[in-house]
């Protein structure tokens, strides 16, 4: 998971869970998604990179530029 691209469907915000859709297993799947930084807000179609993994639906994020 870490290192994978995905993208915003539902906005990542402080004190919310957003939601990233990210393929893998041959399709995309949905996870809950949290910024690494927790001040930030990433919005709803914004692309982002993978850089923590916590079992089973889980990650933080961060933009990519």
């Amino acid at each position: 998971m870490i290192g994978k691209q995905g993208r915003v469907t539902g906005r990542i915000a402080p004190g919310l869970v957003g939601e990233v859709m990210v393929q893998v297993r041959g399709g995309t799947e949905a996870f809950h998604a949290y910024s690494l930084t927790p001040d930030e807000e990433i919005p709803k179609g914004a692309l982002v990179i993978v850089v923590e993994y916590h079992a089973p639906r889980t990650v933080y994020v961060e933009p990519l530029m």
